[in-house]
């Protein structure tokens, strides 16, 4: 009875799921109190009449170790975004031109596949997520459509090697001692490779136009689009400017902004640049949006995450008539002008030397203290919903040191990757790349009562005999169809139940009796136990599946249903290659 309960409460969940009837972490909260209710009003007993799923066991989810791994991870991840540390490998891939741009994502994502095969899948998805995000959202269709297919693409490099997976390991060390059968490290190396690349051509060219979603598209900024601002930098040594040589009357590294003049020491030079230079303590002024502009301008954070904002000057401010002196605003509002907009156009003059309006609009950039009191300014109205927070660049280079010692430390097997991980997230806490109100809201609540959830299903699946009971079902129902049907079959049965409970809880599963099976059809066992490797691999319908799905969940903004839609193809794909691959490659 508590078997059918099972699979009943099981195919309800799936639903729910799918059907995203109600949100995900109800249903995940609502599948681990129907088990909880479930094995208290009938318990499951050994001989000695003890439960075999207590509460503890049922909940035990919540301190998995892949659940912290994730969360860990989540705010290492956070941290690299709030400091900044990579948007100097984002501006260099972008220096491509657009055309190129979805080249280069691609590139992206077939080099961590390749990573995957010698590496965890999962240091490695970390490693490409902020990348891949940033440029699929500065050039190409957005991180949603891309995201996915990094997951992928590195679950199908793991199936190529022997360390691709711990799946991999799992099954080789478990055959070798039902078997002593030694499984080498390139032994399934050809068909994986295979399956791989014809897995390769459906996540690069079919999986991003899958995930289609309004939602999972690039939104757009909800600042005033396309509104400019005036702003100006000065060039100190070091700066990124210097030396950039005028190309056309333009410079090619502000071609994206307008540069209305170069101000060098008492000079004023205005476009068109001929044949100018950049040097140092020139003063570039320029127009640009909020986004451009805070790219180009370099900020002093000292150590604190600063705010960016918008405030208009109110009516009868006594800022109005007056000109911008950018000393006296930061003694008297602890906060510094960035730059200035203005619904009618300025004259082409020094910044300094416009006067000011009412309705004129500042940028400003200050601490969130002093943000809070522009709110108190009668002289200044602060735009609603213009709040942000700026990279703090100050702390780029220690969150970037933090994010490869944590990537390299789990890589290299130096310490388990949980414990890297939360030292990781526990290092840019400390070193202020990131304050506690930022690591919490990295943390994704929908990832904590999934995974909690999985793990319920997976335990009572395997404690009332539910996932034995269907593996030998399909062997009593396909032993006179032949070994090829029987192979198919228990490759499609794993790459479900896959899906369902984790990739090693069903590797480990099915190993013996992917060699019972063997051994009763007196074949060799290889066939089938790579059956199981591969199969146990096709984690892409679930973010059940694999901890990669779950790292992209909550940066990709995926539904349950996303997984289903775009992984589920991939699954039939790889079984049907598979079962055309296995008569030619094993002879059978």
């Amino acid at each position: 009875m508590q078997m059918w309960m099972t699979f009943a409460i099981i195919a309800i969940a799936i639903v729910l799921f799918a059907s995203d009837w109600l949100e995900l972490e109800l249903v995940s909260l609502g599948t681990i109190v129907a088990f909880l209710l479930l094995f208290h009003f009938l318990p499951l007993l050994d001989e000695a009449g003890n439960s075999l799923l207590s509460p503890q066991d049922l909940l035990s989810g919540f301190a998995n170790t892949a659940l912290l791994t994730i969360l860990a991870l989540l705010v290492v991840g956070q941290g690299l975004h709030q400091s900044g540390a990579l948007d100097g490998v984002t501006q260099i891939l972008s220096t491509a031109r657009r055309s190129r741009a979805k080249i280069i994502i691609w590139l992206c994502l077939i080099s961590a596949g390749i990573m995957s095969a010698f590496l965890n899948n999962t240091p490695v998805v970390v490693m490409f997520i902020p990348i891949v995000a940033a440029l699929a959202n500065r050039y190409g269709p957005g991180a949603g459509r891309m995201l996915m297919p990094l997951s992928f693409i590195t679950i199908l490099g793991g199936m190529v090697t022997l360390v691709g997976s711990s799946t991999n390991l799992l099954v080789a060390g478990m055959v070798e001692i039902e078997t002593s059968i030694k499984i080498e490290f390139f032994d399934f190396f050809m068909p994986g490779i295979i399956l791989a690349l014809i897995g390769s051509v459906y996540v690069l060219l079919v999986v991003p136009l899958m995930l289609n979603r309004p939602s999972l598209k690039i939104k757009k900024h909800k600042f005033r689009s396309g509104v400019q601002f005036l702003a100006r930098v000065e060039l100190h040594s070091g700066h990124k400017l210097l030396g950039e040589v005028s190309r056309g009357g333009l410079f090619p590294s502000l071609k994206e902004v307008t540069v209305r003049l170069v101000k060098r020491g008492e000079k004023i030079i205005l476009p068109p640049f001929e044949d100018i230079t950049l040097r140092e303590h020139d003063i570039v002024q320029f127009a640009g949006t909020r986004e451009q502009v805070t790219e180009l301008v370099e900020f002093d954070a000292s150590g604190e995450h600063l705010m960016l904002a918008e405030a208009a000057i109110a009516p009868a401010s006594r800022l109005g008539g007056r000109n911008i002196v950018d000393e006296e605003f930061t003694d008297q509002t602890g906060c510094y002008i960035i730059g200035i907009q203005r619904h009618k156009r300025m004259k082409r003059d020094l910044r300094n030397k416009i006067r000011l309006r009412p309705g004129d609009v500042f940028l400003i950039g200050g601490t969130r203290t002093n943000i809070r009191k522009l709110r108190l300014d009668r002289d200044l109205m602060l735009l609603e919903g213009s709040v942000s927070t700026i990279n703090s660049f100050a702390k780029a280079n220690y969150a970037f040191g933090i994010f490869a010692t944590t990537v390299l430390a789990a890589a290299l097997g130096l310490v388990p990757i949980v414990v890297a991980a939360i030292i990781g997230a526990l290092a840019m806490i400390l070193s202020g790349c990131l304050n506690i109100g930022q690591a919490g809201r990295a943390i994704d609540r929908r990832i904590v009562l999934l995974i909690a959830a999985s793990i319920t299903m997976a335990a009572a699946l395997d404690k009332t005999g539910g996932a034995a009971f269907l593996a030998n079902g399909m062997v009593d129902q396909l032993s006179d169809f032949g070994p090829v049907v029987i192979l198919s079959a228990l490759f499609l049965t794993i790459a479900v139940l896959t899906n369902l409970l984790s990739n090693n809880a069903t590797a480990l599963l099915f190993t013996p009796i992917a060699i019972n099976i063997a051994q009763s059809l007196e074949m060799s066992p290889i066939p089938f136990i790579h059956a199981v490797i591969f199969a146990a691999n096709c984690s892409f319908a679930s973010p059940l599946g694999y901890q990669t799905n779950l790292l992209v969940m909550g940066p990709g903004n995926y539904r349950f249903m996303d997984f289903v839609k775009a992984g589920g193809p991939l699954v039939i794909i790889i079984w049907l290659s598979f079962t055309a691959l296995a008569p030619w490659y094993y002879s059978i």
